[in-house]
């Protein structure tokens, strides 16, 4: 992968693998996306951090065309973590807002090509009861929508989902709804915000960094993790389908040898 930028996505790659040849390899059940490096890229061009920000959702609504293109069924991306409150304020209420305005420009043509939203993380305060209110419309509006299921994490952290669905856990234990001797990873994973997700098969982190930030720590436990160096802005689905031919080419052995 050599993450540079595709300056238009309309204008094909031609180093870029075929999806056509990486649908009949067969796709990862479940890809996970940090989208990183938003800050970064408006630094480079003098601009508020916000640019990095508004110029994303280019890079998410291609990297989601593509995977339709390639057949994926299950893509989650990481759009603002437990931590990102930490952030300037002014930065978060730029946030807040663009995801605001755009789930209502975006929910329509997301339906229309049958992909099912969901959003997984604490959907609780701070994040605005406005914000709430499309989340939960959009989630309706595509609930039924079977060719690909987009899962958004907000307000989301690996730690946190563990937490909850432990708590969840120890609630039902506390009820005799659930036999201790019963506990196990399928109990756990059965209170995950997704627990129907496949487990994720690849991890694209872009921007170069090399960590996974709390990002579906459980779901991930045997993803495979590609590195982009590529800032998130300038990612196209050319990059997804780079991801997913190296993910092809590896062996997995899941502890085996």
């Amino acid at each position: 992968m050599t993450g540079a930028a595709i300056p238009d996505p309309a204008i094909p790659d031609p180093t870029a693998p075929d999806p056509s040849v990486l649908a009949e390899r067969g796709v990862p059940a479940h890809v996970g996306v940090i989208m990183d490096g938003n800050g970064r890229w408006a630094k480079q061009r003098g601009l508020p951090r916000t640019e990095g920000h508004t110029k994303g959702e280019e890079a998410l609504f291609d990297a989601v065309e593509g995977a339709l293109e390639v057949g994926l069924r299950w893509l989650t991306v990481y759009a603002f973590s437990t931590e990102n409150w930490r952030r300037p304020q002014p930065e978060v209420r730029f946030i807040m807002w663009f995801n605001r305005d755009l789930l209502t420009r975006r929910a329509d043509e997301l339906h229309e090509r049958g992909v099912r939203v969901r959003f997984i993380g604490r959907k609780v305060a701070p994040i605005p009861r406005s914000l709430l209110r499309i989340m939960d419309r959009t989630e309706q509006l595509t609930a039924q929508n079977t060719r690909m299921t987009l899962q958004i994490a907000f307000n989301y952290g690996g730690r946190a989902e563990l937490v909850d669905a432990a708590r969840a856990l120890a609630a039902d234990v506390a009820a005799g709804r659930v036999d201790p001797d019963d506990v196990d990873e399928a109990a756990l994973g059965a209170r995950l915000y997704g627990p129907d997700a496949p487990d994720v098969d690849l991890m694209v982190r872009t921007s170069g960094e090399r960590r996974l930030s709390n990002f579906l720590l459980w779901e991930a436990a045997y993803a495979e993790l590609v590195f982009d160096p590529v800032l998130w802005p300038d990612f196209r689905r050319t990059h997804l389908f780079a991801a997913i031919d190296e993910f092809q080419r590896r062996t997995r052995r899941f502890g085996a040898v």
